[in-house]
């Protein structure tokens, strides 16, 4: 374990790494529930992994299992909504407009 300034300032960074990254989720999370409002409006920038940051500090891994769990059930919800969408775009396809069926017209211009 490391102590002193050097040991806060990297449990801090982890800590301030898992707030962005929260945070993201979040935005995410809301889009999905407000789907109207934010259907056109992705996020403005995608969260990146911090560099050399080392291993995350031990009292924060619940934190971070929990905003994985997060991150999880959003992604399977983005999926379902991705799968819901398609097939309802293969229905409405299929649907008959009530225009007069559009057939090929064929002129014989030998006469």
């Amino acid at each position: 374990m490391t102590g002193g300034k050097a040991g806060e300032d990297w449990r801090g960074a982890w800590s301030a790494a898992l707030d962005e990254l929260e945070l993201d989720v979040a935005t995410i999370e809301a889009m999905l529930a407000d789907e109207h409002r934010h259907a056109e409006t992705p996020p403005a920038s995608l969260w990146k992994p911090p560099t050399e940051l080392g291993a995350l500090p031990l009292e924060l891994k619940p934190r971070a299992d929990e905003i994985l769990t997060r991150q999880l059930k959003a992604a399977q919800e983005i999926a379902r909504r991705l799968t819901a969408n398609r097939q309802q775009i293969a229905v409405t396809a299929r649907i008959e407009t009530g225009e007069a069926v559009k057939r090929p017209v064929y002129v014989d211009r030998a006469m």
